[in-house]
């Protein structure tokens, strides 16, 4: 950041400061999109054309930023209007289709009926169902498809919730590698992390993650104490902490966290009135306890992984049919403590991405833009082409660590690695993000204005997603860090 006093600063901020105050983030509010729901709707309407024909004016604040892409951070905001519209394309062609089939059964039915005899042969039951079975259609298709239901978390090849598939005979040969390491009386963290790296099954999920991040000491006997010592301390912020919600300096802050919460996904969890009672209270005790960032929009998604983790402790079938308020009351204390440490130990090692100006995150989108001019010069020059800036789309993959990017099953999959990656979440990830724009490098290509691309990169493809892509694009970014890791010189030419 320059220091002259002449240049506008990028992050320039007038409020004052005060612990716990609100940072907003620009543009983290939209789920991954869904290629199945609105492919019809993009390629039917009309491309918006560019605002004007000049050269667009380079965004030096974060408000020309907006303002300039302001359309591109609208999309998806109406989803009602989407439906109604890929609803009214869908219906015209299927209305057509069936009205034209009834309307030759009908034909053909009359012309046999005339052969015969008009006067006394009575209708066929096989013509009725014809004509029956194509009103059938035309009801059953006059609505758009419905949304293959996909598990947030199926089978453990998949990381996902769901356990009713049978295990592969792999799969169950390293749960019991898990089983068998988590045994003994002292976890060898490191033959955890190896093991960890191409994902953790289920069963294991909740103590690895413990472990990995910190939270749990490796020895076996002193667990159960740090669990209650920990469990009790949170809740004792709860006490000494949160009846300030409401207070004068705090009250900002608390309000921007009932805002954001019901922004979040998946929604059928955490608009649970249970759920969303206890994200409040782990987000503002943070905010509460770490004045030098506050709440910053953003963090409230990283809450969510480790919640549903954590849950999975307590219940077999899928997260997403499940009534969080069914759980005991201690359970539910257990996964609200235990959410909140973990979730603290990782902000610990990327604290500076939500600081004041967010130091982190602009370091890192800038050093994203040189590895990508490095390992795809054609990707690079195409977004310089058309004036796009890394920091307008990469910023929420920083932000959010590519929460907003990608289904939430996907996200526990990379989170997995990132736990076992040393500097996981604020080193490795980088790589991650790097791997992940070039993954759509055809897509990027065959873009050809600024808003196309701005769409584009904000509604990437990934909602049907599975363990097979994360796998990939993870094996990517690893070769990228082998590469470039240690040769940061690398990045610049």
């Amino acid at each position: 950041m320059s220091s002259d006093g002449n240049k506008k600063q990028f992050w320039k901020r007038n409020a004052a400061k005060v612990p716990g105050s609100i940072q907003h983030v620009y543009g983290a509010q939209h789920p991954p999109f869904d290629p199945l729901l609105h492919a019809n709707l993009i390629k039917a309407g009309p491309r918006p054309s560019p605002a004007t024909p000049g050269k667009p004016k380079k965004a030096t604040t974060f408000q020309e930023f907006e303002s300039i892409t302001s359309d591109a951070w609208d999309v998806g905001d109406d989803d009602d209007e989407l439906l109604a519209m890929a609803a009214q394309n869908l219906n015209i062609e299927v209305v057509m289709e069936t009205a034209n089939k009834v309307i030759e059964n009908h034909s053909k039915l009359q012309e046999r009926q005339k052969l015969d005899d008009p006067a006394e042969l009575p209708q066929r039951d096989d013509d009725v169902q014809d004509e029956e079975e194509a009103h059938a259609a035309l009801y059953r298709q006059r609505s758009l498809p419905h949304r293959p239901v996909i598990p947030l978390v199926a089978r453990m090849a998949d990381q996902n919730t769901s356990g009713t598939p049978a295990m592969t005979e792999r799969e169950a040969s390293r749960l019991d590698k898990f089983k068998q390491l988590l045994a003994g009386p002292n976890t060898d963290l490191e033959e955890l992390r190896k093991l960890s790296w191409s994902g953790i099954p289920r069963q294991v999920r909740p103590i690895a993650w413990k472990l990995l991040s910190g939270y749990l000491p490796a020895n076996a006997e002193r667990r159960e104490n740090v669990l209650q010592r920990k469990r009790q301390e949170y809740f004792g912020f709860i006490q000494q902490y949160y009846d300030s919600r409401n207070d004068e300096h705090h009250q900002d802050t608390y309000r921007q966290i009932q805002i954001d919460i019901p922004r979040m996904s998946p929604e059928s969890l955490v608009l649970q009135p249970k759920v969303t009672e206890i994200f409040e209270r782990i987000l503002f005790i943070w905010a509460i306890r770490h004045p030098a960032s506050g709440y910053v929009q953003g963090i409230n998604d990283l809450v969510t992984p480790f919640f549903v983790v954590y849950v999975f402790e307590y219940i077999e079938e899928e997260v997403e049919n499940f009534d969080v308020s069914s759980l005991q009351e201690e359970a539910l204390r257990n996964i609200e403590a235990d959410s909140f440490w973990c979730m603290s130990k990782l902000l610990d090692g990327i604290q500076d991405n939500y600081t004041f100006a967010q130091p982190g995150i602009q370091r890192k989108v800038k050093a994203l833009e040189e590895l990508v001019s490095r390992i795809d010069e054609s990707v690079h020059h195409h977004m310089q082409h058309y004036e796009v800036e890394y920091l307008q789309f990469a910023f929420r993959w920083m932000n959010n660590l590519l929460m907003r990017e990608l289904p939430l099953r996907c996200t526990i999959r990379l989170w997995d690695t990132y736990q076992a990656e040393p500097e996981g979440f604020s080193h490795f990830h980088l790589y991650v993000c790097a791997a992940f724009l070039v993954r759509w490098r055809k897509e990027i290509l065959e873009e050809r204005d600024f808003q196309g691309l701005m769409i584009l990169l904000q509604n990437l493809p990934t909602m049907h997603w599975g363990n097979e892509e994360v796998s990939v694009l993870l094996a990517e970014a690893y070769r990228l860090k082998f590469a470039f890791a240690d040769a940061p010189n690398h990045y610049k030419r």
